[in-house]
């Protein structure tokens, strides 16, 4: 059985995620390919893969339903990344009886959208916001958690900051290596502005950013990996970075969880602006874990989760 597919093929036939529509043979070797057809503790899960138009973009939805969910876990990735590498935290959710929902950012992924760019950091709430439409529509339990790693962190960052106490989800939110600011700021920022006239992208670095040995070869093999970096994007991430650091503060309690050995977030600038920002965070530190927790080794992964799970309650 064949596990290739084209992304915007996919794309194109996909209807909305209540149409409940069966995986076409190309939808199915998708999920093949990342692992997200057998999840759950029974690995027989049910699952839905579907489109929605949102702000000019044609964003990829997912979600999955345990036989009698106790909530809803809404799940935001981090850049470059896609809803196919968070199976782990997925399969964690769906241990504790959630219902998951999740999308390719714009740009990421299945979705449409310039590889890895963004004009604005405020069309990720815009995409955020249709998350929570979609997951009204569907009738999805109560509470409605939110999870984001790195730079789907940021997202949710930003959203509580500013719509904490309005928020649709009131559950529990799970902040992995949050991005605040990268390692190195100012060094890139200048570069930006050096820059910005003469290139439009630079060739992305691919880093040993978990302790897990297979992951870095997996994502130089995953046919959805942006191989550039768009510097229009580091112009969004600074007026985004100048935006959070003078929003107002928030009475919402995050749970974080971060690595000591991330060199792809400035965490320990972005953990003393986080304990700024929201009231009395839980912060989870792990020494030897890198950025890209969600798929860290199995033994870290494992600490965390149990972390998560003793609060989720």
């Amino acid at each position: 059985m064949s596990d290739t597919f084209d992304p915007d093929h996919l794309r194109a036939e996909l209807l909305p995620l209540n149409a409940s529509q069966a995986p076409s043979a190309e939808a199915q070797a998708y999920q093949r390919f990342y692992g997200l057809n057998a999840l759950g503790p029974s690995g027989a899960t049910s699952s839905r893969i579907g489109r929605v138009e949102v702000g000019g973009y044609e964003i990829v939805t997912q979600l999955w339903m345990p036989d009698q969910p106790v909530g809803t876990l809404v799940l935001m990735h981090g850049f470059y990344d896609h809803v196919g590498l968070y199976r782990h935290v997925i399969d964690w959710a769906l241990g504790l009886g959630l219902a998951v929902i999740a999308c390719d950012l714009p740009g990421h992924g299945l979705s449409s959208g310039a590889r890895a760019s963004i004009t604005d950091f405020s069309e990720y709430q815009v995409v955020l916001d249709r998350l929570f439409v979609e997951v009204e529509s569907l009738n999805l339990p109560q509470p409605w958690h939110l999870c984001g790693q790195s730079t789907g962190g940021a997202i949710v960052i930003d959203h509580l900051l500013h719509h904490g106490d309005a928020s649709p989800a009131q559950g529990q939110t799970i902040l992995l290596a949050p991005l605040v600011r990268p390692r190195g700021w100012a060094l890139s920022k200048l570069s930006y502005y050096l820059l910005r006239g003469f290139v439009k992208a630079i060739d992305r670095r691919f880093s040993e950013n978990s302790n897990a040995p297979t992951f870095l070869p997996f994502l130089l093999a995953d046919p959805l990996q942006p191989r550039r970096l768009p510097t229009v994007w580091v112009g969004a991430l600074a007026k985004w970075i100048e935006r959070i650091e003078r929003a107002p503060r928030s009475r919402r309690s995050p749970l974080i969880v971060q690595g000591e050995s991330d060199m792809t977030v400035d965490w320990k600038h972005n953990l003393p602006v986080l304990k700024d920002k929201f009231a009395e965070p839980q912060i989870f530190m792990l020494h030897e874990a890198r950025h890209h927790l969600v798929n860290e080794s199995p033994e870290l992964r494992a600490r965390f989760f149990e972390f998560l799970t003793q609060r989720m309650g």
